[in-house]
């Protein structure tokens, strides 16, 4: 039997105290699943994709805090995470991780076979994305893609494919992710540097500005593109501008040096993106999918 101190550590393990990393995985694949179904998919689809989300993103926290756990104990933000502090060991961890997958995949198993073989891309991506700050510069790109890959499984669980459209708004959460992930390495920067940890915070240095301008309106044009790909009507570009202001309104807190609370915004622009979808899709024409 568990002690409660252990299930709590579990559970801070699983970041499920910290629902920010969850909810900007859940955004995009809704994005996905409300696109590709043309409004609300059926109701297992929809708690497939939901519980999946929730579980690969714990398991995810895990594997990273497994890869870090030589980095964690020296980094003031994560010294206090149970893999760092001793009160999970990496055996439990690696269980605990396996476990959470398991759960998943059979969910998985539940959809269409192109669904299944896209999971094990997903998986391997989770797997991958937490050594990568050790051998690229450019980690988060592969962050994005890991946290975006419920997207063409979302189409493919829908239409049975994934058409042009999946493949433009997987490429926009790869750009979004990015972006907010490169705020969050920011919070972190000077214990990245000492310890020769990589991020895109550390690459782009002095051009950082320059950089989260160009990848911000990337992220908006390719969603245009979206827009444009999957027949949606006036009102979602009617929230893109929403969309552009919040972004305008992120680089501001960024600018007086709150980059956690710049990266935490994204999830208001997860949600009004979620929102101009929706309403686009009450005002479509002809599905071009």
């Amino acid at each position: 039997m568990l002690s409660a101190a252990k299930l709590n550590a579990y559970w801070r393990l699983m970041r499920a105290d910290r629902p920010i990393g969850w909810l900007l995985l859940l955004w995009p694949t809704l994005w996905a699943l409300w696109i590709a179904a043309r409004g609300m998919p059926s109701l297992w689809v929809l708690f497939v994709f939901v519980a999946g989300v929730w579980l690969t993103r714990a398991a995810g926290c895990i594997i990273n805090d497994y890869a870090d756990r030589w980095l964690d104990p020296h980094v003031e933000r994560t010294k206090g995470r149970p893999l760092a502090t001793g009160e999970v060991s990496g055996r439990e961890a690696l269980g605990l991780f396996a476990l959470l997958m398991l759960v998943a995949f059979g969910l998985v198993l539940t959809m269409n076979r192109l669904t299944i073989m896209l999971s094990f891309v997903a998986l391997a991506l989770a797997v991958a994305y937490p050594y990568m700050k050790r051998v690229m510069p450019l980690p988060q790109v592969v962050l994005g893609m890991a946290f975006g890959f419920s997207i063409p499984m979302a189409f493919a669980a829908v239409l049975g494919e994934v058409p042009l459209v999946g493949w433009v708004l997987f490429g926009v959460n790869i750009v979004w992710s990015t972006a907010y992930d490169t705020w969050y390495g920011m919070v972190d920067i000077e214990d990245d540097l000492r310890m020769g940890s990589k991020s895109t915070a550390i690459l782009f240095g002095s051009r950082l500005w320059l950089a989260q301008r160009v990848l911000f309106g990337v992220f908006l044009a390719l969603l245009a593109w979206v827009g444009v790909l999957a027949s949606l009507g006036w009102p979602f570009y009617v929230g893109l501008l929403v969309v552009a202001a919040l972004i305008v309104g992120n680089f501001r807190v960024a600018r007086s040096g709150d980059y956690f609370r710049a990266f935490l915004d994204n999830n208001t622009v997860g949600l009004v993106v979620f929102a101009s979808v929706v309403a686009g899709l009450a005002n479509f024409g002809v599905s071009q999918l």
